[in-house]
């Protein structure tokens, strides 16, 4: 139903097994902050196309845009998490990292109840044990709407972020800028 909390691990994706392990070693190739694009492309993909995709589809149909967004979900929160801790001072690990646990768990609430009232609200209905199927699925299409929505504008700020950043980022090794620099550290002349 709408709104309905859901188990989580703290720190993991839903599928932590099967993508975390994957997304650290894509982002410690290709560097962090391109993982962490990728990631949240994939996580507003994946809830633009749950947002459109007709019932008629059934579960089957939701099961590609729920692994999509598992996958981006893993390579956005480990690549963010090493953006994050890459840029810090020698005395802040403890409280950087206490900020990067809490914070998903803020989210996690924050989401829950906020989400759940848009697609309470998107549903029209006031009584949940009345219901009608085609309101739900109404409710959680305006839903994942507004999801696929946050994450562009968490793009745009992302991206904003990372293109005043990227010339003075250390790369991983092998890789090359738009600069045409490989894997060492550019300064601005």
């Amino acid at each position: 139903m709408c709104g309905r909390p859901r188990e989580h691990t703290e720190g993991q994706s839903d599928g932590a097994p099967l993508t975390d392990v994957p997304a650290r070693r894509l982002a410690d190739r290709f560097g962090a902050q391109p993982m962490t694009m990728i990631g949240l492309i994939a996580l507003a993909a994946g809830s633009l196309i749950l947002s459109l995709i007709p019932a008629t589809l059934g579960i089957p149909g939701s099961i590609a845009p729920i692994v999509v967004i598992t996958v981006g979900h893993a390579l956005f929160q480990t690549s963010n998490n090493t953006v994050v801790m890459t840029d810090i001072r020698p005395d802040q690990p403890g409280v950087i990292s206490g900020m990067l646990n809490l914070s998903p768990n803020l989210g996690l609430f924050t989401s829950a109840s906020v989400m759940g009232a848009v697609c309470a609200y998107a549903s029209a209905t006031i009584n949940i044990t009345t219901v009608r199927p085609e309101a739900v699925a109404t409710g959680m299409r305006v839903t994942f709407a507004v999801a696929a929505i946050l994450i562009v504008v968490a793009f745009a700020i992302a991206g904003g972020t990372y293109r005043r950043t990227l010339p003075n980022r250390t790369l991983a090794p092998g890789v090359v800028n738009s600069f045409g620099i490989h894997g060492c550290r550019h300064r601005n002349s």
